[in-house]
């Protein structure tokens, strides 16, 4: 992924962005000889404390073989695009694309014990479905247990994160803030778009504000967004 000096991600960022409940993303490992990447759309916990991801798949997924064959994987998350015309960015008028993403890059171990397993699945329950806490897995002890045979843990060691926000940061503020308006009515219309295009003001603008501060500015000077209807993503 390319990051430019201006759209790179610092870790309280991506950190924030990820603890907003992004916890759903596609993990790729290494395929064979003449053969692309194998991926795999997937829920994960991140244990930062720890530096370390968790997951699992079921035992037929063709990226378990993958890990076995080489360890090196990576988990990207991405939210929050959407397609900004040319038109709205003044010249040269070249259009592009807006979004959030968040490389991790790991090495994976595949988790084959039952209690190893239960261990995994066990925390991912506790995340995902707080809920209902007396649901856990024992392996052999219950109808959970009696299915880990069917399904392999993975454990990513987290050894470098990539993050860019690609917002049009370098661009001035007053072009920012009429980007921001384009986006406000655009996620107004058809549903196929609404929430991308909310999500993406949201985070132009989170952006601009965290270059305000950096610089010593003051938030909500001059040259703020002309919408003055309210907007679920401010």
């Amino acid at each position: 992924m390319l990051i430019r000096s201006w759209d790179r991600g610092g870790e309280d960022e991506w950190r924030a962005w990820l603890a907003e409940g992004r916890d759903f993303g596609l993990l790729a490992a290494n395929g064979g000889p003449d053969e692309g990447p194998v991926l795999a759309p997937t829920h994960f916990l991140l244990d930062a404390g720890r530096g370390e991801i968790l997951l699992h798949l079921a035992t037929p997924n063709p990226l378990l073989a993958a890990v076995r064959a080489d360890p090196n994987v990576t988990l990207a998350v991405t939210d929050g695009y959407a397609f900004a015309p040319g038109h709205w960015r003044g010249e040269p008028g070249t259009p592009t694309s807006y979004y959030a993403s968040v490389h991790f890059h790991c090495t994976a171990e595949v988790v084959e014990s039952a209690e190893g397993k239960a261990e995994i699945l066990n925390r991912q329950l506790a995340h995902f479905q707080p809920e209902t806490p007396d649901v856990r897995v024992v392996p052999g002890a219950n109808e959970f247990g009696r299915l880990l045979s069917g399904l392999r843990g993975l454990r990513l060691t987290v050894r470098e994160v990539r993050a860019k926000f690609k917002y049009d940061d370098k661009k001035p503020a007053e072009a920012q803030y009429a980007i921001a308006d384009r986006l406000a009515e655009r996620a107004e219309g058809p549903p196929r778009r609404r929430d991308q295009d909310a999500a993406a003001r949201t985070q132009l603008l989170r952006r601009h504000q965290r270059r305000i501060a950096r610089a010593g500015g003051a938030p909500g000077a001059a040259g703020a967004p002309r919408t003055s209807r309210p907007h679920a993503a401010d």
